[in-house]
């Protein structure tokens, strides 16, 4: 037992250099170290094992290509069992964490069903596209189980089914849509603020877009949340009180704080590092801004205002008289009534009686004739809601549509394509680089990209199946020219001895049974280290083999 301890010793040595020396590169015996790791070691080793994780989950992606390779090879599909429980473990991992991001993010799926009418087409193209490169694998499946493929079939159909209002003549495009800065433009400046406004006037919009809330005194100002924590530092001047509803502070206080130093510290679009020294001193010094500043900058700029109006909570002393209040402050203002444009459903018909040339505006989705009834000229819809056969019937009314919001410059060319008048986006300084369209394309156009694509991947997919079907057409009459000694001499011909002269001569026996009567017709053989035979020949080597035996 003593003589073997050096060897046992050696061999540990050696692990513990491997191990050391792969993981860490500490191949030298006085490097390793029995310490306690620290805890930036330990935060290296779950970033390690999330890594391995991942990777464990990219592997599986890798069993899907070799799926693919079996069913171009022929093979049966069998996965083994652990693999299939890993599959489904991923599988309801994945489900579980699409619920759970449906809960934050519900409202949002509508832009997915928007998206696919703007891409439709060109995914219909990518997907036939891709079929068409695996038509090695799906001609081979069609040879083998011997019917049709229904997935080509549907892809070549699919363009009957797709509907893009991008799909359209040229001369039947309407004006570009104009440009409303919702909040201003909150991606150059902090939102709700006189610079914010200021910076969507530089971009060219037409109107300006604000969330008006009542003070505790009766003084109408800008904020789109309940409460003032968000986008001042009520926090820092009120902190007992930062969580109250912003209604419940009077004008004075809302004055006192300050409204542009939370957009340099978030940065919640990351443009914060593109603004000059200038404007980073102009945003550290920004206030909430009244109802009444925003209007005079307006009727300054000769730029219409659209704003919502929220109404103060049951125990605010201004509950009943807020709409009041707003009507105040627009008739007291130089803006021109006609330049207003007033969303609130709430006491509709006293707002008209009092200031007849506001614009009356919705954000409800109502039928052309009660619209009419109420005075409503302009429909400000969410863009899940505008759909391009709603557009068309509004628009034939003489009823605007306006939508909200958008950012983007493929969702602006799509509700241009849709024939909206308007856009309430957060980003004007995007949609003014938008001229026209991303794309557009009459039907004739499209349907002639949609025939020659089909008539592409038809060519290939035939072209890949006859070479398929002829392939198979040949091994199998390849197949028939052999009998079974044939195949197991053919493996063996190189290994003589004599269970291979048994099946020579089996072989030989064979074909005289089967008609092959003359020598020459034998002598084929000699190539695979078989001499030739006569009949003779044949039976004395038999006989002489049975001795022997």
């Amino acid at each position: 037992m003593v003589k073997h301890q050096p060897l046992q010793v050696y061999e540990r040595q050696l692990c513990l250099s491997c191990l050391t020396g792969i993981y860490g590169c500490r191949w030298k015996r006085y490097q390793r170290s029995h310490d306690d790791s620290s805890k930036w070691e330990c935060s290296w080793f779950f970033l390690l094992c999330c890594s391995f994780l991942l990777l464990l989950v990219w592997s599986y992606f890798w069993l899907e290509i070799l799926a693919l390779c079996h069913i171009v090879l022929g093979q049966q599909l069998n996965l083994y069992w652990i693999h299939k429980i890993v599959v489904l473990a991923i599988l309801l991992t994945t489900i579980t964490g699409v619920v759970f991001i449906d809960d934050f993010w519900q409202d949002e799926w509508d832009i997915v069903i928007i998206s696919l009418q703007f891409t439709g087409p060109f995914l219909h193209i990518g997907a036939l596209a891709v079929v068409t490169a695996l038509g090695w694998v799906i001609a081979g499946q069609v040879v083998r189980v011997e019917r049709s493929s229904d997935l080509l079939l549907v892809l070549y159909l699919v363009p009957l089914f797709i509907s893009s209002p991008c799909i359209m003549d040229r001369s039947k495009l309407g004006p570009r849509p104009t440009v409303i800065g919702r909040r201003g433009a909150p991606m150059l400046a902090p939102e709700h603020t006189i610079m914010s406004f200021s910076k969507a006037l530089q971009q060219k919009v037409t109107a300006l877009e604000a969330d008006v809330t009542i003070s505790l005194d009766g003084v109408p100002f800008l904020m789109r949340d309940r409460t003032l924590r968000r986008t001042t530092n009520v926090d820092k001047l009120f902190p007992a009180r930062q969580d109250h509803d912003a209604s419940f502070f009077n004008w004075t206080e809302i004055r006192s704080l300050n409204a542009g130093l939370w957009f340099l510290r978030d940065d919640p679009y990351w443009t914060v590092q593109y603004m000059s020294e200038k404007d980073r001193n102009r945003t550290a010094n920004q206030t909430v801004c009244s109802l009444a500043e925003l209007l005079r900058l307006a009727a300054r700029t000769n730029r219409s205002v659209i704003f919502s109006l929220r109404r103060p909570p049951l125990q605010h002393p201004h509950h009943q008289l807020w709409v009041s209040d707003a009507l105040k402050v627009i008739q007291r203002s130089s803006i021109l009534p006609e330049q207003v444009m007033w969303t609130p459903d709430w006491y509709r018909k006293k707002v008209r009686a009092a200031v007849p040339l506001l614009q009356q505006t919705s954000d409800e989705k109502l039928p052309v004739a009660e619209l009419k009834e109420r005075g409503i000229s302009t429909l400000t819809l969410h863009y899940s809601q505008a759909r391009a056969q709603d557009i068309r019937q509004f628009s034939g009314s003489n009823v605007s549509i306006n939508v909200y919001p958008v950012n983007e410059p493929w969702l602006y060319s799509l509700m241009w394509c849709s024939g909206v008048q308007s856009v309430s986006s957060d980003a004007p300084h995007i949609l003014k680089k938008v001229p026209n369209p991303v794309w557009i394309m009459s039907a004739d156009e499209y349907g002639l990209i949609w025939i020659t694509s089909d008539l592409i991947s038809v060519a290939i997919v035939i072209g890949i199946f006859i070479f398929q079907k002829c392939d198979t057409q040949w091994k199998m009459s390849g197949m028939r020219s052999y009998n079974p000694e044939q195949i197991m001499l053919s493996a063996v011909v190189h290994r003589p001895s004599r269970d291979v002269n048994l099946m020579k001569e089996k072989l030989i026996f064979s074909e005289i049974n089967n008609g092959v009567g003359s020598t020459d017709e034998l002598s084929g053989y000699t190539g695979n280290g078989l001499d030739t035979y006569s009949r003779d020949d044949i039976c004395t080597s038999r006989n002489e083999t049975l001795m022997t035996t």
